[in-house]
């Protein structure tokens, strides 16, 4: 009989009864008669939080949030921050007592000055932290499909709004709970408006075709660097600079076929340079969570596995390196909201520190023996979650107020002692206004940077120029300036290999070192420096205004910055004529870009101040030099869950203002491509999620589109069942032939290769892990910065390879047609990262280019435009966007291969 095994159980029936029905506590929780004023969400939204098949909707949860701010008698204070990249509100609910809601501008300020004690006596922090209460924040279902928490949610602030015990009480008088309802209420629309379509048809609970966000679906949590969404911007806020919260608690689903929920710490290897208080708090918390959910009977529940404390520098994996005990939890997933009968015997999701999800461990004592699994089961776990930690910071209010102050004074001591002392940034930078980028990246993690009007200089003697930047290490934030800025190495040990020493996948990255990202030259001190006239600090992040001079035959724009292709493409759209520099000579260098003279002086000026690109004067135009014009770009979209990669890359060309066009299967099928488009991009994917064959899962983000079984009806309607196949392969094959320029970005190289027949291998495919393995890290190259394609490069640099493909160009009969742009260095390539197996790599191709026909066909291996992240190489995908100059005709050979 398929029965929920949980309802089976009647111990835990009783206490599901007794405790989570009402509000996730053993004792019937008492309710005031102002809970009849309260309106509960069974009664709002006509259904209990969780129930099958039932799903809240943004705007209506919106709506409950702003009834309950009215109803709640000084308890809760609803903010609403700003719209969402799609237009829909982003909210800030607030809850706490109404004296800590009259008083709380001021228990803000008393925070931010625990979080950053410097230069505030000792005796003068004891009495701030005796007026203080410990701030946290929780951010629910980030991953729009992961609906748990957002709909969890509003019975959390039901509880605490309508509930009079005790233990409720002191929460509200004791703590300030920052609670962001939705994370991506974009999404939560997509997804909700996705199940309610198809609920009670053979497409139920099927995941969404397309990515939930307007951009970057689930890599929303990788934008914790930059926070180039709105979204992420908001929480950034919240977190880093605003607010800044002594834990933060992130709401995620994981796969259904393990531990029911995960809840802190996490397992082994943890990064160094955080306070330890970080990791000994989320110990604490966690265990409070553990103990609840067993004392309400709710089994499946493990800590200390499966993620570890060295993860990529989202959200949840950052904040620890901002002194806040940066916590998630991964409850397993339903199909929605609708039940998902799971067999016992098909509980075998191993992971880390759990070898057996059916058999008992001491992170995992009561494993859940199989059954119906629900979104109920979801709500409830993670509501006990929230609660605990709730109630642990209330009962502990002053250790951890205090802890707030001991993290951000000591990690400032650590600084202060350590090496390096600090880092230095010189203003002469390759692209100068990436460097304002990066100090404005900093600024927005709330990390003091300093700058000198007259320059410094190092005991060693180095020289830093005036405008220079300085970055103290004797800071709270000194681990995360360490890893931004500094060069890391992913531990090889025995917390990351299997026994038999094949390397365990670290949870994304093995480094996130901003400044290689962004191709900015920082440099460690071992001691501190002092400029002279002293250093002041940079108060407000940087808008560059560009400079504009005319010279008699115009203006140069320098091809070295990627905003002069913010510049070119604006002027294009002022229909402006352009050209583009071929051969260094009179202080030019190939790349720059030419504006004529008769460029209207307003649209010059206005440019100049929205890019911060100078147009410096032009005296005479070079004889190497040729025009260009805009180029009509396509790029590949499609379902299966959307291409993650191509979302990063949509918003970037709208960053940039490059005009282009989404192209989905149909168009490609049709034929034509080149009466449309002149270049056309495919973003990172599998070969068979762009064709459509059968895979295991949607490559290059996509996370539908699943595998296929006979007898298994597929869950995905049939339009969105996506795939170029055999008729978009020739029609690719068609479009380079006659003239059209292929770019394939990452994993979509594979397809070139292989459907188009390139002379190319990849020298790293079939390769084990034991063998090759390179999980997201930067390394060196040399670059030939005299082929368009890398115009305005230097001759040396550093790329991103995440699980990346390297080239050999085979030898033909017609190497003259093929070129090598990009090379790995022949020795020493990890820069930082972690890459096992150098010598498979090491001089190999990272970048070619390969005529094809009358057309050509761009592989860049490495990750050029990573979430947007990777400013140091946009250059190489913003060339092939470029006329690039006239070429002697190729010879007659070559075109069929």
């Amino acid at each position: 009989m398929r029965g929920n095994a949980t309802a089976r159980h009647p111990v835990i029936r009783f206490f599901l009864a007794l405790a989570l029905v009402s509000g996730g506590l053993l004792v019937q929780p008492a309710r005031s008669q102002a809970q009849q004023a309260v309106t509960s969400p069974e009664k709002f939204f006509g259904f209990q939080m969780g129930a099958d098949r039932k799903m809240a909707r943004w705007d209506k949860l919106v709506e409950y949030y702003q009834l309950l701010e009215k109803q709640s008698g000084g308890k809760m204070k609803v903010v609403d921050m700003g719209p969402t990249e799609m237009g829909n509100p982003f909210l800030l609910v607030i809850i706490t007592s109404p004296a800590n809601q009259k008083n709380l501008e001021q228990l803000r300020q008393n925070n931010l000055k625990l979080s950053d004690p410097r230069g505030i006596p000792e005796a003068e922090i004891r009495k701030i932290a005796a007026a203080s209460k410990p701030f946290v924040c929780m951010t629910m279902s980030m991953h729009a499909s992961e609906i748990g928490g957002a709909q969890m949610a509003p019975e959390l602030a039901y509880d605490l709004l309508t509930r009079t015990d005790a233990e409720t009480q002191r929460i509200l008088d004791d703590v300030v709970f920052l609670l962001v309802p939705s994370f991506n209420p974009d999404g939560e629309i997509m997804v909700t408006d996705w199940y309610d379509k198809y609920v009670g048809t053979e497409y139920e609970g099927s995941s969404l075709p397309w990515l939930y966000n307007k951009y970057i679906g689930h890599d929303n949590n990788r934008d914790a660097l930059l926070m180039s969404m709105k979204e992420s911007q908001y929480v950034g806020k919240i977190l880093f600079t605003e607010w800044k919260p002594t834990a933060y608690f992130d709401f995620h689903h994981m796969g259904s076929y393990g531990a029911r929920i995960f809840y802190p710490p996490y397992a082994e290897p943890v990064r160094p340079f955080a306070d330890p208080l970080v990791w000994r708090e989320m110990e604490w918390y966690g265990a409070e969570m553990a103990n609840k959910a067993e004392e309400a009977g709710l089994s499946g529940v493990v800590n200390d596995a499966q993620y570890s404390g060295w993860g990529h520098f989202g959200f949840h994996w950052i904040t620890p390196f901002h002194n806040i005990t940066g916590m998630l939890t991964e409850s397993a997933s339903a199909r929605l909201a609708t039940p998902l009968y799971i067999d016992p015997s098909q509980l075998t999701g191993r992971a880390r520190n759990l070898e057996h999800p059916a058999d008992p461990q001491m992170n995992f004592p009561d494993p859940w023996t199989g059954g119906w699994w629900r979104l109920r089961d979801v709500v409830e776990r993670q509501k006990v979650a929230a609660w605990a930690l709730l109630d642990c910071m209330a009962r502990n209010q002053e250790t951890i107020v205090w802890d707030t102050y001991l993290k951000a004074s000591r990690q400032t001591e650590r600084g202060a002692k350590g090496k390096p002392a600090a880092y230095a940034i010189s203003v002469n930078q390759h692209d100068p206004l990436t460097l304002d980028k990066l100090v404005n990246a900093l600024l927005a993690q709330g990390i003091e940077v300093m700058q000198s009007a007259k320059g410094f200089t190092t005991p060693e003697g180095a020289v830093y120029p005036p405008g220079s930047f300085y970055v103290s290490m004797a800071q709270p934030k000194m681990g995360l300036i360490r890893y931004l800025l500094g060069e890391t190495h992913y531990p090889d040990n025995e917390w990351t290999r299997e026994q038999d020493g094949t390397p365990i996948r670290p949870y994304d990255m093995g480094q996130d070192v901003l400044a290689e990202y962004m191709g900015i030259t920082v440099d460690p001190l071992k001691e501190a420096v002092q400029a002279q006239g002293g250093f002041v600090k940079v108060g407000a992040p940087i808008v560059p205004t560009g400079r504009v001079t005319k010279g008699p035959a115009g203006y140069v724009i320098d091809g070295r910055l990627n905003d002069a292709f913010k510049a070119m493409n604006l002027l294009f759209d002022r229909n402006v004529p352009l050209k583009r520099v071929d051969a260094a000579g009179d202080g030019l260098r190939p790349g720059d870009f030419l504006v004529p003279a008769s460029a209207p002086d307003a649209v010059v000026a206005e440019i100049a101040r929205t890019t911060g690109v100078d147009f410096k004067p032009l005296q005479a135009e070079p004889k190497a030099a040729h025009d260009i014009k805009r180029l009509r770009i396509g790029m590949y979209q499609r379902y299966r869950g959307g291409n993650m990669d191509e979302g990063w890359t949509r918003w970037m060309f709208e960053q940039w203002a490059f005009q282009f066009k989404d192209v989905y299967d149909a168009e490609i099928k049709k034929g034509n491509l080149n009466a449309s488009y002149d270049v056309f991009i495919f973003p990172d994917d599998r070969t068979a999620t762009i064709t459509g064959e059968p895979a295991g899962r949607g490559g290059g983000g996509g996370f539908g589109g699943g595998r296929s079984f006979a007898g298994v009806p597929d869950s995905t309607p049939p339009e969105y069942r996506s795939g170029i196949g055999n008729d978009g392969v020739n029609a690719i094959r068609d479009f380079v032939r006659k003239g059209g320029t292929l770019v394939t970005l990452g994993g979509a190289t594979d397809f070139a290769i292989a459907r188009l027949g390139l002379p190319v291998r990849n020298v790293v495919e079939g390769l084990s892990s034991k063998e090759f393995f390179c999980p997201g890290s930067t390394l060196r190259v040399t670059i030939d910065n005299t082929n368009p394609l890398a115009y305005g490069m230097p001759s040396e640099g550093l790329v991103l390879f995440h699980y990346s493909p390297a080239f050999d160009v085979v030898a033909t009969d017609f190497n003259d047609r093929n070129d090598i742009v990009v090379r790995y260095a022949d020795r020493n390539v990890e820069r930082s990262g972690w890459l096992n197996g150098e010598k498979y790599i090491a001089g190999k191709t990272a970048m070619a280019s390969i005529d094809y026909g009358q057309g050509k066909v761009v592989l860049i291996g490495f990750r050029t435009q990573n979430r947007a992240q990777t400013h140091g190489t946009f250059k190489f995908l913003f060339n092939a966007l470029v006329t690039p100059p006239a070429t002697p005709a190729s010879g007659a050979a070559g075109d069929d291969r």
